[in-house]
């Protein structure tokens, strides 16, 4: 392997061109060094910000190449664990857009591949490196809160154009698997509690595919309630109600595009404490503890495990809303 980690991206999705891209481009310790699709002239748009880029128009062929350490992979949903496997079969350290399975088996073939193959094969879940979710795991469990009574979260957006891939059953769309991780996996995050007990859910069902879904859960500690949707307004918010104060992150999820990163933290008196974070950029911190893991065996933060913990969580919540 070179003195730094050189990657390779499966498919010129806009999300990849948009985001996770620029975000391995500008990562320390890594560079991306080549793409693969089926359509060249996408990857014009990644060579403008990537000179040198090399372009494939098979993903096999650049799984191939003993010149890529590690690949991304923005697949739509329902082709995440095989390219995943492949990927580590041939060589490759695996960073996977989320979610990357489609239900709690799936990662257990992953993490059987990881073990296998001594490959790094990870959830590409941003919000877990930015630093408002360190700051609100230290507060809640330093007991800056008390006794938590409840959290609320909730994730939103509109999309109802039928043809998206989000909205196709067979793609694996669905609100639950879109952003069930956000508004639900959050909760894992900070809390460091698993659900115990589904008391309520209510899902709208739109082609094959869940638009929204509403439930109401059982902590160890404390209530939950939350809800996911893409029939509505965009809208992003976690709170978290302790006995001695209040936690709140507006923008916990779409940094630098829903609004910008910060925490607040109400006490009784109207007194609040504020941190804000301008200029971070999650989808970088995420590239560099991805090439940390590799290439110092640095720990990496969020094993396929904790993915599996979330992913069974949403498996509950569908089975739920099945009947």
């Amino acid at each position: 392997m070179a003195d730094h980690l050189r990657w390779g991206i499966l498919g010129a999705s806009n999300f990849a061109r948009q985001q996770m891209a620029p975000a391995i481009h500008a990562a320390r310790g890594g560079a991306l060094s080549a793409i693969a699709t089926s359509a060249p002239e996408k990857a014009a748009p990644f060579a403008e910000f990537a000179p040198g880029l090399r372009v494939f128009d098979d993903y096999d062929a650049l799984l191939a190449d003993p010149e890529i350490d590690a690949v991304y992979i923005p697949l739509p949903n329902s082709m995440h664990v095989a390219w995943s496997e492949k990927a580590a079969e041939a060589g490759k350290h695996v960073l996977c857009e989320k979610p990357i399975a489609m239900e709690a088996s799936g990662i257990d073939r992953l993490i059987e591949t990881r073990d296998r193959t001594g490959k790094l094969i990870a959830e590409a879940w941003m919000i877990a490196h930015h630093p408002q979710f360190a700051k609100a795991r230290e507060l809640i469990q330093d007991g800056a809160l008390g006794k938590i009574v409840r959290i609320d979260s909730t994730h939103s957006f509109f999309n109802d154009d039928l043809d998206n891939i989000r909205n196709r059953p067979e793609t694996g769309g669905g609100a639950l698997g879109d952003i069930g991780i956000y508004a639900f996996g959050s909760i894992r995050l900070i809390t460091g509690q698993e659900p115990e007990e589904l008391l309520a859910v209510e899902t709208d069902w739109v082609n094959g595919i869940d638009a929204s879904t509403h439930i109401m859960a059982r902590f160890p500690e404390f209530l939950y309630t939350g809800r996911v949707s893409m029939r509505a307004a965009p809208w992003q918010e976690i709170v978290v109600h302790g006995e001695r104060a209040v936690l709140r992150l507006p923008v916990p999820f779409n940094v630098q595009v829903f609004g910008q990163a910060s925490l607040e933290l109400h006490r009784p008196g109207g007194h609040v404490e504020s941190w804000r974070w301008p200029a971070e950029n999650h989808y970088v911190l995420q590239v560099e503890a991805f090439n940390r893991a590799v290439s110092e065996q640095a720990d990496w933060p969020l094993p396929l495990e904790f993915s599996r913990g979330t992913q069974a969580w949403i498996d509950w919540i569908l089975a739920a809303s099945r009947g």
